[in-house]
Parts: structure tokens; sequence; C-alpha cells
């Protein structure tokens, strides 16, 4: 009877965990992806999950299991009971902290985060501001040029650019990508006029607000963030695309497309150097939990391209694995967060 009576003690401790995922972005199927590898790997002991996915049309349903490519419109939608604290869904269970992996637009621009802030219920990554500016790569850019943080050259445009302006701006080739878009969706290396009309159509089919932004001749680097006030900065990773950039489909579908190269060989300076700009620019930005910072090494002058505050997931995403290389598990990076968050 002790041992019955124990038991039910632990089971009521675990803390209940909503996982969103799905949503209305452009990365809906590559949020599944990251949610279910995430609850497996979730220690039961200490944390019951609680599926809740996303509609592209922006439903919310209670979910048995996560689904392979698309949240589906079935059954009833949950119901949001404003100001309901840990119960802030109707007809569900309470809940004590929300584990949102919602890539892109309607998840990760601090959209979500404001919801979640006015039911007072908490939640793993940054918050509203933090959230809003990291995705908007316009806004996040301009700030880390005023702290003295380099980055690539851009221009901004909300209107149909001119090839030849940016070519006289930033010569060729370039990149035009969507201003608050990830996992490279809407991005396109642009070498001639030919390439600028394909591409102009593709960042406005996800975003009123686009980048033109020089090519940068050097290696692409990553470093991951982890932590509140006093973050830590993981070891460095490198991306080598193998195709022209690495893209939306080299990224998640395409196991040739590029390769990942965990740890890097760096001069120990440079590597440092790396380290403490990814703390320092998350700091700036008002990020929280977690971020991936990408950079760019031309030479030996560092540019921080931008930050990942709901970066990729899988077991083979950059983020974890990143982790992984400096100590800290899979399961045991996802109990860290979801501890912060708390």
């Amino acid at each position: 009877m002790k041992d019955e009576k124990n038991k039910v003690i632990v089971k009521n401790m675990k803390k209940r965990v909503a996982f969103l995922f799905g949503g209305r972005s452009g990365e809906h199927q590559i949020s599944l992806m990251s949610t279910k590898e995430v609850v497996n790997a979730l220690d039961k002991e200490k944390f019951e999950p609680f599926l809740i996915g996303i509609s592209k049309k922006g439903k919310w349903y209670k979910l048995e299991e996560i689904p392979l490519e698309e949240v589906k419109e079935e059954g009833n939608p949950l119901e949001i009971i404003p100001g309901g604290e840990r119960h802030f869904l109707k007809d569900s269970p309470p809940i004590d902290v929300v584990f949102p992996l919602l890539h892109g637009p309607y998840g990760e621009d601090g959209t979500l985060q404001g919801l979640l802030d006015m039911m007072e219920i908490p939640y793993v990554g940054s918050r509203v501001g933090g959230s809003a500016i990291s995705m908007d790569k316009d806004l996040s850019k301009r700030l880390l040029k005023e702290k003295g943080i380099k980055t690539a050259k851009f221009l901004t445009f909300k209107k149909r650019p001119s090839f030849s302006q940016i070519e006289k701006e930033l010569g060729t080739p370039f990149f035009l990508k969507p201003a608050r878009m990830g996992s490279s969706l809407g991005v396109s290396k642009i070498k001639d006029k030919e390439d600028f009309e394909k591409g102009v159509k593709e960042a406005f089919l996800y975003d009123e607000k686009i980048l033109a932004e020089e090519f940068i001749e050097g290696r692409e680097l990553e470093c991951s963030v982890l932590g509140k006030d006093n973050p830590i900065a993981s070891s460095v990773g490198e991306i080598i695309p193998n195709l022209d950039f690495y893209c939306y489909k080299s990224k998640y579908f395409d196991k040739k497309g590029a390769k990942l190269i965990i740890p890097v060989s760096l001069e120990k300076e440079i590597e440092e150097k790396i380290k403490s700009l990814a703390i320092d620019s998350f700091l700036f930005l008002e990020c929280q939990g977690m971020a991936r910072v990408d950079f760019f090494l031309r030479d030996k002058e560092v540019l921080v391209n931008e930050l990942n505050t709901i970066p990729g997931f899988t077991k083979i995403s950059m983020y974890p694995k990143l982790w992984q290389e400096s100590g800290i598990s899979y399961k045991d990076l996802i109990t860290k967060l979801i501890e912060l968050a708390i």
C-alpha cells in the first residue's frame, strides 16, 4: 500500500507540458518533425505531455499523437479561456508550462508569446520583444549594427526593388529573402536579372517586407545559446552546403544537401570570439531560453547573420547537436529548457 501511495505522489508531482506545434507558417511540417522527436525524448518521470496541434488556418486541437505532414481540422477545436491561468483551455486539465515548437510567423515572432503572457502561462523561449526582434531580420540587423556587432550589408524594401540599384550597392551575386521567415523559405541567390525576377516574386510570397543581402564569401558557422540572465554558449559547428546555398530542402529533406561539421576546426581566438558574440547578441536582442546564432567567417572577420529563437529541434538539428557536443544530451537539454521556463 505504501508503495502504491508513493507511486501516486510521484505521478502528481509531474509537470504537465503543453506542446504547441503545426501552425500557420510555411514551416508547419518542420514543426511537426521537431515536436515528434522532442516528445519522444521527454523525461516522462518528470513531465507529462499534452499535445496541441494548430492547423494551417490557426485552429487549436487536442491530439493524441503528432501527425506526419499536417494538423487536420477534425473534431472540435479547443477554446481559449482569457485569464484562465493554468486552466487556459476550456475542458482541458491544468497546464504548468507551454513548449512552443512553432517555427516562423505566428509562433516564433512574438504573437503567441504575447497571448501566453496575457494568460500568465510560463513558456519555453524568448518573450515578446526578443521573439519579434529576432524574427525580423531588418530590425535585428539594424540593432546589432548599432551595438557595433558586424553583419552582412543589406537593403530593405516594402515595394518591388530595382535590380540595378541593388547591384550597385551590393554587387552580384546577392540574396533576396523575406524579412520575417525561417528555414530559408523564400530565399533566392541572385546572379542576374532573370534570377532577380523569380527571386522578388518568391520573397514577397512570404512577407510584405524583403531584404537584399550581400553575398559573403566565407564559412557558415553556428553556435547555440542556452539560459536567461547568464546564458552559456555551446561548441561551434559549420555548415558546408553541397548545393548553391543552404536552402530549405538541404536543411530538412535532402541528406546530401549539406555537411554538418561538429566540432569545427577553428583558431581558439576565433572560436571564443564567436561564442562571446553569440551571448552578446542573445542578450542585446533580449532573448531568453534558447537561440541558435548563425555566423559568417570571412578570413578572420566574424559577422552575425541571424538569431533563431525557436530553432529546428530534431535530433539531427544543429541546436541540439551542438549541445550534445558540449556535454548536454538531447533529453537533458529539453529538461533544462522546461525548467528554465518554469
